[in-house]
């Protein structure tokens, strides 16, 4: 992941709260979030909806990794089909979730993704990964191309549902790509929504009178109206 944009924004629009990136390996991301040691995270679909609330990102190209010298790199994009007759590795951590792995069987299963490059560079085999995989480990020796009908791997932004907090939906705004002003996200207090609704219709409420000082005219009980005074009368 390359979340360096979001954290720009973040330290823009929150300069007092530190966002701490965190890194751990892909499989071990959602028991990071069940143990509270991180807020969020960017983890690989799927995710476990009971727990977890998700926004999906985007899917990623998958690509085979292979040494600079094969004859895969004379094409632009293979098929599961060109892999057939190549020894593929199915590391333990692997992201995929294969009904059965292509190409034929390594001698044993990798423990990371990793330990299974060290092997593609000591022209051992091949491996199929996200394409973001390939670009972390990359060696000079090694290169890949698209599989264009292999599974696909989603990445998304994830967080205990438990847990939205307020700082959890700003950083999901600037994820979404939410402005500052936006209406969306963390909602306004009463009296802030309120001021925004009598802006937008244009109108304004009057202010309370002002105390004279003088209490008002009143009538009580049994009392009788005082008498108008006008034009003294002439007798005639």
């Amino acid at each position: 992941m390359t979340p360096a944009k979001w954290v720009r924004i973040w330290n823009e629009r929150l300069p007092d709260v530190p966002l701490t990136l965190v890194q751990v390996p892909a499989a071990q991301a959602p028991e990071v979030l069940r143990a509270g040691e991180a807020d969020a995270g960017l983890v690989r679909l799927p995710v476990d909806r009971t727990f977890f609330s998700a926004i999906p990102l985007y899917t990623e190209t998958t690509v085979v990794v292979v040494p600079k010298d094969h004859l895969i790199t004379a094409a632009d994009e293979v098929t599961l089909a060109d892999l057939a007759d190549e020894v593929l590795f199915h590391p333990l951590d692997d992201v995929f979730d294969w009904d059965g792995p292509p190409g034929e069987p390594a001698f044993e299963r990798p423990a990371t993704t990793e330990d299974a490059i060290e092997l593609v560079a000591a022209n051992v085999g091949l491996l199929v990964v996200p394409q973001s995989l390939a670009r972390l480990h990359h060696r000079k020796d090694l290169t890949y191309r698209p599989v264009t009908d292999a599974p696909q791997s989603g990445v998304a932004l994830s967080w205990p549902e438990e847990a939205t907090t307020d700082l959890v939906e700003d950083f999901i705004g600037i994820v979404r790509g939410r402005t500052v002003n936006s209406t969306r996200g963390r909602a306004k207090p009463p009296a802030e929504q309120q001021r925004k609704r009598t802006e937008a219709s244009g109108t304004r409420q009057k202010p309370a009178p002002k105390p004279t000082g003088r209490n008002p005219r009143a009538r009580t009980a049994g009392s009788k109206p005082a008498p108008k005074r006008g034009k003294p009368r002439r007798r005639s």
